[in-house]
């Protein structure tokens, strides 16, 4: 134990039993990020960094998202339920907006000729969903099916700035044209 103070070390480097390796600050530099990487790449391997939005988005059918009804209300599907917060993918019908510029929107298993917004979590129906925007967009013609891509979030929502209630909702990062118009139903 003697031998780790300063004294000892000096001693023992004189007697050669210690060497010394001159590290350059590139040869330190390299080391860092050798290790830097390894770290990174095992936190991947084990999932931990990954946000909800990371990876392939799960795609999710308007006929996977309920179980049944109630007298107390729908209930959510064990699918639905497993996709909260995860990265999902819908293809529907932009339904009739109250204006031309929309931060959201109701995407509809068929395509809908009226605002499906109901007044109550009660009388919500079965086959729509409010996809929240990043950026505003255009309303698009209600008669062409598109998909959105987002982090799906479920349970009793009231928008704060128009009142309207929602219970499944898709907070969407992408939005585009749908080649298969059949994807969004069953």
């Amino acid at each position: 134990m003697s031998d780790l103070n300063s004294t000892g070390i000096r001693r023992r480097l004189k007697e050669g039993v210690l060497r010394t390796t001159r590290v350059t600050k590139p040869g330190l530099a390299a080391a860092i990020l050798c290790l830097v990487a390894g770290i990174a790449v095992w936190a991947l391997a084990s999932g931990i960094g990954t946000t909800a939005s990371g990876g392939a988005a799960e795609y999710l059918r308007f006929g996977e998202m309920y179980s049944g009804a109630s007298s107390l209300g729908i209930r959510f599907s064990d699918k639905l339920r497993r996709l909260e917060g995860k990265r999902v993918r819908m293809t529907g019908f932009m339904a009739p907006p109250l204006k031309p510029t929309l931060s959201f929107f109701v995407l509809a298993a068929v395509p809908l000729s009226i605002c499906p917004f109901c007044s109550s979590d009660a009388d919500w129906p079965a086959d729509i969903v409010v996809v929240k925007l990043k950026n505003p967009v255009v309303a698009l013609p209600f008669d062409r099916p598109i998909e959105v891509e987002g982090i799906l979030e479920v349970g009793n929502d009231i928008d704060a700035e128009t009142g309207f209630v929602s219970l499944v909702r898709v907070a969407a990062d992408s939005l585009r044209e749908a080649a298969d118009t059949e994807n969004g139903k069953g």
